[in-house]
């Protein structure tokens, strides 16, 4: 007879000897498994928990949560922690710890509030490889940008600064007075050097059109609408948002649609959000406001925010360059690599368009960004 779910369920025949199982089940487990109170202390750990943080058991019953809680995220895991002590499950939450010998751990976690027993039953993964082939993969991603750029700058600086001297070889063969000149393996020679240089000239102008044909077509451009592909963001990045209780205010009504690429796209509202949010001032709910407008016939995005901005005279040269870090004296942001804002520059710029910022220190940031008609 087959067995069905409920069978398995009502079968008072089988002996669980539930209890052993489950102390089996808790220290043999391979995720981290942990019981919380809601006064903030760790109440009980699996063996786990101990082997990758590296404290004893004693230890992390000892301290308050926070205290193993690596310093960027603890406001963000002080924020997750009262959505749970009002009954809200917690569900794909990212923070860091600190081991004891102080690596830097990423821990995705699932956490379920008993108010009865003013307890939080929470299972975590150790995703730090994931982390850290995503950031490799960003690096990658920006290095290969910039020389993919350079390249192109270079193809076509080197394509314009050869058609000069053709343009002008072809202006010497114009000026010249044929008819002075009576050898005619002479005239044979320049007319040879007048067809080589107008064929030269011709295969730089072709070479220069397949560029900007390849370049056209590895854009992908196509109307967009900028409501959508804004709440695909925002969905990927929900949970950063819940946890920094941030505002988006949005509004596209003076503008909804935009040729553009869409991957492009979703990455500038990636970058700008969540460095709106990393950079928000400390005890300060994150506020960004984005939205559309047209100017003198130009179409533009802007993306502001009330955090701590930048000192415009210090960074205006550098702000989009590679590796560039400009709020490491606020020791907040220690893991920043410098490459958002690149992308986000090389995004814009290599579709013709521009990106301009205003900002003042501890006065948000405002990014405004024009794209080509």
């Amino acid at each position: 007879m087959k067995r069905t779910e409920e069978n398995v369920i009502n079968d008072t025949s089988i002996n669980y000897d539930s209890f052993d199982n489950f102390e089996k089940f808790f220290d043999l487990a391979p995720d981290l498994l942990c019981v919380a109170g809601y006064d903030g202390y760790l109440k009980r750990v699996n063996p786990a928990v101990s082997k990758l943080l590296g404290y004893t058991n004693e230890e992390l019953l000892s301290k308050p949560i926070d205290e193993f809680v690596y310093h960027t995220d603890q406001k963000s895991t002080s924020a997750a922690r009262k959505e749970l002590r009002k009954k809200v499950s917690l569900f794909n939450f990212e923070n860091r710890y600190v081991t004891k010998s102080g690596a830097i751990v990423w821990l995705l976690w699932t956490s379920l509030p008993i108010d009865s027993d003013q307890v939080v039953y929470a299972i975590a993964k150790n995703i730090t490889y994931k982390k850290e082939l995503e950031e490799e993969r960003n690096i990658h991603i920006a290095e290969l940008t910039k020389i993919n750029h350079e390249f192109k700058q270079l193809t076509y600086s080197t394509a314009h600064d050869i058609k000069s001297p053709v343009n002008n070889m072809l202006t010497v063969f114009e000026l010249l007075d044929l008819s002075k000149i009576t050898d005619s393996e002479t005239l044979e020679f320049i007319s040879i050097l007048k067809s080589s240089t107008e064929g030269l000239k011709q295969m730089l102008n072709e070479y220069i059109a397949v560029l900007n044909k390849k370049n056209a077509i590895n854009s992908h451009i196509k109307e967009l609408d900028l409501k959508a592909s804004l709440d695909e963001v925002l969905r990927s990045i929900n949970s950063i948002i819940n946890n920094s209780n941030a505002i988006i205010n949005v509004d596209f009504s003076e503008l909804d649609t935009i040729n553009f690429n869409k991957g492009y796209l979703k990455s500038i509202f990636l970058n700008l959000l969540t460095n709106a949010i990393k950079y928000s001032k400390p005890d300060s709910v994150p506020i960004v406001s984005i939205y559309s407008k047209i100017v003198n016939g130009n179409k533009q995005l802007i993306i502001s925010d009330n955090g701590i901005g930048f000192d415009m005279d210090k960074v205006k040269n550098k702000i989009f360059g590679l590796h560039q870090k400009f709020n490491n004296n606020n020791n907040n942001n220690i893991d920043s690599h410098g490459i958002g804002l690149y992308l986000v520059y090389n995004h814009i710029t290599s579709l013709g368009g521009q990106i301009a910022v205003e900002s003042k220190k501890n006065e948000g940031a405002k990014f405004i960004i024009t794209f080509k008609n």
